[in-house]
This record gives C-alpha cells, structure tokens and sequence, in this order.
C-alpha cells in the first residue's frame, strides 16, 4: 500500500489533535554531495550497464497522448496532480551528485506519462498518478482494470482515451488488489448505481473490501507520520529533496472513492467473461497485497501481473510499516504465474511502470523477479541457520550478479536490506537471541549513559572526523545519541543531519532516500506540521463495520487511565439494526454484539451515521455525550466520564529527535 497517507488520516482525522509546533533549530542546507558521495555513486554508475537504454524505449513504446493540461484539479480547483513539479527530472540525462545514478535513471523513465498501447486493444494511461490505469477494448465498451488513487485522476485517464482512442462507455472494472492507490479512483470511473444494480461488473479477489478498509487502520496514526517520511511528503521536489519513490511518481491528493465489489474471485484457474473478453485469474493472497490477484487474457495473449513482478525489488516490509510479506510466498506465486501463462503470454503488464513485449522476455522477467524474492528467502535463512543475526545477514548479503545487474532486480522501491531483515523477522522476530539485547534500554536512556559514558565533546570530535572520510552511518549513529540525549544541542543536530543528507544522496532507494532526506529536514528545521489532516474519504468511512470502529476505538483507550473503572453501557444503531453491550473493565474495551448488559450504567441510542460523523471528523468523539443525535437512557455523566478516558493521538509526534 504506497499511499496510505491519506486512508489513514481519512480514518483517524477526527481523533488526531495537531500541537503547536516546537521552537525550530535555525535551518542550514540542503548542502552538495561530498566527494565521498560522488565517488560511491560512480561506483555504482561503473557496475550496472547505463548503455542499455530498452527501458527508456518501452517507456515510450506505444506512445499516444500526453494529458491536456499538466495539472488535475479537484472539485474546488486544489491541484490533484501537477506533473510540473517532475519537469526537473527530464532535463538532460547525466544524474546530478545529488541523486544516486541508478535512482535517477529510473525515475526519469517514470517521467515519461500519458496514454500508450500495449497491444492492440490494450491502453494504459500511466505516470499520471502513483498507478497505472489500463484499458481493455471489450464488445461494447471499455473494462478498466485499477483506477489510480482518486476520483479525479482515473477521470482524467478515462477523458483522455475517449479522446485520443474512441468514445466509449466502461462496460467493467477489475482491481487486482488491496492497496488504495489501485481502487480509489472508482467512482471517476463507474457509477454507484450500475455496480449496485450489477450492470457493470465490479471484479475483485476475495477478501478485498475487509484488507481495503482494514489495513493499517489500527496503527494509523503511526504509519501515517512515517508515510510522511517514507513518501517525502515534506521535502521539495527536486535534485536535493525527493525525486519520487521508485515505484511512480506523483502522490495524488485528491478524492478517495470506493464501492463493494459486485463479483469476488476465489479460486486460481476461475475463468469468466466480461463484455466479451474471457479473463483467466491467478489467486496470489499474501504476496504483496493480502487480497491480490494476476490475470490473463487468451484472446490478447496478455498477462496482467498486478504489483507482482515490476521493475523495481519491492518491499517485504514497508518502511511506513505493516506486516511483514512472505518474499517465499512471493516467489511461489511468480512460478505459478510462469507454469500457468509462460508458454502463451507474449506481453506482459502490470499497475505500475511498463510492459514487457515478446514471451521470452516474458519469461525471463518472470523468472527473475521470482528467483530475486526465493533467493532472499532462502539465503536468509541459511545465513540465519549459520547463527548471523538480522542485521549480520543484511550488512554481508550480496545477490548474484545473474540478478544484481538487471535494472528490475534493483531497489528503487524495497531495499534489499530492509527486505532480508524483514524475511528474518518473519520467521524469527526481533531478538537476535543475544540476552545483551533482550531488554535493552529506552533511546533516551540509552543515549544520556552513553553520552555521560564518553562525553558529548569526544563524541562530536570523533564525529567530525569520521564525516570527513565519508563515514555517515558511524556519523548519524552517534550523534544521534547526543540529540536524543539533549533534543537542544544544535551542533549535533546539524552533523546528523549533514549525515543524514549525504547517506540520502547515496540511496538507490526513493523511499530509503525520502527518509534520510526527511529527517534531516527536520533536525534542522524542526517538525513542519501540516495546517490540516482531514482527508476523510466517506466511501471508506462507510465501509468500515460498527466492529472495525470500536476495535478502532478501543486503542485509543488509555488503559492506565481506566485501570480502576468500571463502565458498562448498551450501544442501540437503529439505521442498521445493530446492538452492542460495551464494558470497560481492568483498563480494557470491550464489546459483544447481539448481547446487551442486563444492568448497563445507560442505553445509548445513536445511528451508525453519527459514528461516521466522528470518524470523518463532523463531531468530535466527546460530543457524543452532548449531541441530539444521541439518546440516553440512564447515566449519561457515566458516558462522559468512559469518553474522556480515550486518547487522541497527534499525528506529528517526533521521529528524528525523542
């Protein structure tokens, strides 16, 4: 899920409280690439084959229309997309010091946006948004398969082949997968009501609706702050700030739509027939979507392979954080798809970045992405049996040049040490099994011992010098210690960050980049917090089950707080006919549907759409002992007192400093 910034804050916006911010640390930088740096990065341009230009050719194979207009606009005329703010990466073709060779050249391919064919019959509107959009030519109209990230991008790319290919109406819609920025255009697409009614079909993989609503709601007030660093959401654009993610280019911040599927896929080899074209699909649950599927169509000889083979290394666990993918599960389904299509298909395609064209590199590409995701898999394991520890494993793990040297094995999306301590984690967790490690202390009581241990002056000594020569992990690790030992030492703050930056500047990783790049954004400039979070999106407020919502609610609950209380309360939802006893007990929500409390502190008598007014931020979560939309019945103060026992959680909390 790539842009799940705005899902989650669509989800929490109403319980998250922003602050006023810090006093800021006086701001210095961005600097230039050191000659450390510069020498890194050439190293890199001498081991991959920068010569080889098939990448920028099929990038533009196929070229048909660029969009109208550069900028997408909203509803109130707030820019959706402006694909002005990428000009910089189409400006000659060596990469600046700044930017990691590899990285640039790939992001320069994702530069390259607007309506292509794939095959006869076959479009995509791609680079406009974070996802592709393609476009099936059925008996009577289009089928669309994923829709970008809003309303008014998927608007846009089907404006944009009525235009340029043939004015027809969309006869189908097919979402291969879970993540946000793959179903959110729905509604720019499709009407409500031919979905409803079953006119249009809505084609998804089981379990898509419970993984699109559900995923990373819990912890999403976390993984959103750390979306902001992932995705660069606070950098500029530009050869010294973000330069994309790796995967696409533009983040999207317009109008999150969804609706219910109206036909679920459940089984590998389901055959069925939309507007005339038969559809082969593929079952790949658990790879990189929960809900994810791969499909074929025999008439075209084209193979959709959703987020599963790309031309990057994806990740195993995303650094926004979720749970960690099974790079063998990943593996298996890549080799299923070979067994299954790989002696027919001779184009392959996929939601993000470009096709391949010919079946034998089909094949290859296949077989590659699936032997880079087993080899991580397996060669953890076996250095993992040999007793290294996780990041042991990471620090000496080298691929074989077979893959290493192919652009689509690269890491401009994963990264391949984050993914082989995702795949130990996965199956070993945390510890390292050193009891040293066992327990260790707090960051900040860590940094004071160990800054009280050495002495602050040594510390930034020895860190001059080590960022002299070019040693800026060394240099970020230690004078981290000293910030998080005294948030206000400036000068230690200002050497991280010059770490920081450098170590930014060196990663072929966009989001390894953005998070380097971010945090020494912010020890130098403090936490830029944004002057609004709502970003509610009402269709998947309205998806989420009353049971999802309390879930919700209860991790809001301060449980030290509500230690000694003792709360019990009748939830009634007359609009969806649903009923809820609700306790608090031993600091611990709890709830049971179709049972109520025989003796309850109150009955409480509500809509479900009053609980969406709160999640979408109309009321606050505390008026709901207030409101006339609530009717109470026994002890409303009771209620009042339970609400104030919940937590509201502040979205821009410190990452880079305690």
């Amino acid at each position: 899920m790539k842009l799940c910034m705005s899902i989650l804050l669509s989800c929490i916006s109403a319980l998250a409280f922003a602050q006023a911010p810090r006093d800021p640390i006086s701001a210095v930088g961005p600097n230039d690439a050191t000659p450390q740096t510069r020498q890194l990065n050439e190293r890199l341009r001498s081991y991959l084959n920068f010569a080889d230009t098939r990448d920028f050719d099929d990038a533009r194979r196929g070229f048909m229309a660029e969009l109208p207009q550069p900028v997408i606009e909203g509803p109130s005329g707030q820019p959706v997309v402006d694909l002005r703010r990428y000009d910089f990466l189409r400006k000659g073709d060596a990469a600046p010091p700044t930017v990691n060779p590899s990285l640039w050249r790939q992001e320069q391919i994702l530069s390259i946006s607007g309506l292509f064919k794939v095959v006869d019959g076959i479009y995509q509107v791609r680079n406009i948004d974070l996802a592709n959009v393609t476009f099936i030519r059925g008996a009577t109209g289009w089928i669309v398969v994923d829709t970008g990230s809003s309303a008014e991008t998927a608007k846009a790319a089907l404006d944009l082949i009525n235009e340029k290919v043939e004015r027809r109406p969309v006869t189908g819609v097919i979402i291969t997968h879970s993540h946000v920025d793959h179903f959110s255009g729905l509604r720019g697409v499709v009407d409500a009501h031919d979905v409803a009614s079953g006119k249009v079909p809505l084609v998804a993989p089981e379990g898509f609706m419970e993984e699109a609503v559900s995923e990373n709601i819990f912890a999403g007030n976390a993984m959103s702050r750390r979306a902001t660093y992932m995705y660069g959401g606070l950098l500029p654009d530009d050869a010294r700030g973000s330069v994309g993610s790796g995967l696409g280019l533009p983040n999207v911040h317009g109008t999150l739509t969804l609706l219910q599927p109206n036909k679920l896929i459940k089984d590998t080899g389901e055959k069925i027939t939309i507007d005339g074209i038969e559809v082969v699909f593929q079952m790949a649950p658990g790879t990189e979507a929960p809900a994810e599927m791969l499909f074929y169509f025999p008439q075209f000889k084209a193979l959709d392979v959703a987020e599963d083979a790309n031309h990057t290394l994806h990740n195993i666990l995303t650094l926004r954080g979720a749970k960690v993918r099974s790079a063998q599960k990943w593996a298996q389904a890549l080799d299923q798809t070979i067994s299954m299509f790989g002696k027919e298909a001779v184009v392959s395609f996929g939601s993000h970045q470009w096709p391949q064209w010919g079946n034998e590199r089909v094949v290859e590409h296949l077989t590659k992405q699936r032997d880079l995701y087993k080899y991580i898999n397996d060669q953890t394991l076996r250095m993992a049996n040999e007793g290294l520890t996780m990041h042991e494993i990471a620090e000496q793990f080298v691929l074989p040049d077979s893959l290493a040297k192919e652009f689509y094995s690269r890491g401009y999306y994963g990264n391949l040490k984050h993914d082989v301590r995702a795949t130990y984690q996965l199956y070993l967790g945390w510890w390292d099994a050193n009891p040293a490690n066992l327990d260790p202390l707090p960051p900040v009581d860590d940094a004071k011992r160990f800054v009280a241990l050495v002495g602050p002056e040594k510390i930034m000594s020895n860190a001059r010098e080590a960022y002299a020569k070019g040693d800026y992990r060394w240099v970020a690790s230690i004078t981290n210690k000293l910030v998080f030992a005294d948030p206000g030492n400036r000068a230690a703050r200002l050497l991280e960050a010059d770490a920081l930056e450098q170590l930014g500047y060196q990663s072929e990783s966009g989001p390894v980049r953005n998070v380097y790049l971010s945090g020494a954004q912010e020890l130098r400039g403090g936490v830029k917090r944004l002057s609004a979070t709502n970003t509610a999106a009402p269709d998947i407020i309205r998806s989420m089950t009353t049971e999802m919502f309390l879930d919700f609610l209860a991790i809001h609950l301060n449980g030290p707080k509500a230690a000694d209380k003792n709360y019990a309360f009748n939830l009634i939802l007359p609009d969806v006919n649903e009923r809820y006893g609700l306790t608090v007990r031993n600091g611990v929500m709890n709830y049971t549907k179709n049972q109520l409390i025989e003796h309850p502190d109150a009955n409480i008598t509500f809509d479900r759409t009053t609980l969406n007014d709160v999640a979408m931020g109309k009321m606050k979560l505390a008026d709901l002992s207030s409101s006339d939309k609530v009717q109470f019945d026994g002890d409303r103060t009771r209620f009042r007192e339970m609400l104030g026992m919940f937590d509201k959680f502040d979205l821009w909390f410190s990452i880079s400093e305690p």
